[in-house]
């Protein structure tokens, strides 16, 4: 099984092993370590915003909304701003996101609420986006407003689109934002993410509603990083350095799924630890081995780094011969 060795100076202090897939919708795969099963966490997000948008009649949304409906997002002012404006649309409120309150992942965003005098609310929370589309949803269907039990109509549907899409009947448990999370095999998230690169390859040629959804959110992911992600973060980093377009999502516990439409691929990844500062490398090593010249391979990739608290370089992650 491959492994990250992570050094300071010329100690390993730790090692991570981990796993990479890679498949494509006609069924050809491929796994290096093994195929674990683990929860999709927030990789989840570009499936669960398609049923929504089926639930709502597939509206007319721009890119920057689809965006951060499939988004982890760091609670930066645009992040805000955005799910805002996807509420108002759809005539709801933050007092009914049911995905609870932290601060921003993005430092300088916390300490500006902070400054301001404001406390933290749940648009801040990384998973707004995807509750505001729950929301609108499960009002639009006239479903409880209260979207996050298995039973509700609107899981019961987010967890037939996790089994079609994978091809895996999931098993469940609760996410950090309150709503199911499903768990796969590696290479059954792989798949997954093959069916939004097909999708997105797809896109303009008639391709059937349920592949213009995947496609339009998988583009929308593609083109607008930083809103599916926020400032120094590695799903933006990872598009802004590709040689080609791509879709990319983490999850949770060290989990990251990509998908290529110019070769319809998806990969998944997964550290086995969890550890998530490991993730940058080993994801830049399964596009090396999955998806030759995909990737802009750069030494001084700052997320691959080891800093100490003055800034000064002190170690690196890296691959283990």
């Amino acid at each position: 099984m491959p492994e990250i060795l992570e050094s300071r100076g010329t100690i390993v202090e730790a090692r991570h092993p981990f796993s990479m897939a890679v498949a494509r919708v006609d069924g050809a795969e491929r796994c290096i370590g093994d195929d674990l099963t683990t929860a999709l966490r927030s990789a989840a997000k570009p499936f669960q915003l398609a049923t929504s948008l089926e639930a709502l009649g597939d509206p007319s949304v721009g890119e920057d909304e689809l965006a951060v409906g499939a988004a982890s997002h760091s609670g930066e002012p645009e992040h805000i701003a955005i799910v805002e404006r996807i509420l108002a649309r759809f005539g709801s409120s933050a007092d009914g996101l049911r995905c609870g309150a932290h601060a921003p992942s993005h430092t300088p965003s916390a300490e500006a609420v902070l400054r301001n005098g404001r406390a933290y609310s749940a648009l801040h929370n990384n998973c707004s986006g995807k509750h505001a589309f729950m929301l609108a949803a499960s009002k639009a269907c006239g479903f409880a407003l209260d979207y996050r039990p298995i039973e509700h109509p609107l899981q019961a549907r987010n967890a037939r689109r996790i089994a079609e899409v994978s091809g895996v009947t999931p098993s469940w448990a609760v996410d950090g934002c309150g709503v199911p999370t499903f768990a796969l095999p590696l290479s059954a998230m792989a798949r997954s993410f093959a069916r939004i690169a097909s999708a997105m390859a797809d896109e303009g040629e008639g391709s059937p509603l349920e592949g213009a959804r995947l496609g339009r959110i998988g583009w929308a992911m593609a083109r607008r990083p930083e809103l599916t992600s926020g400032t120094g973060r590695l799903d933006r980093d990872v598009v802004r350095k590709a040689l080609e377009p791509m879709a990319v999502k983490v999850g949770a516990m060290g989990l990251f799924c990509l998908a290529l439409p110019k070769r319809r691929l998806g990969i998944a990844v997964k550290i086995r630890s969890g550890r998530t500062e490991a993730l940058p490398v080993a994801v830049e090593h399964a596009l090396a081995t999955l998806a030759e010249g995909a990737w802009r391979h750069d030494e001084g990739w700052e997320l691959g780094l080891v800093r100490n608290v003055v800034g000064d370089l002190v170690g690196r992650f890296a691959v283990a011969p």
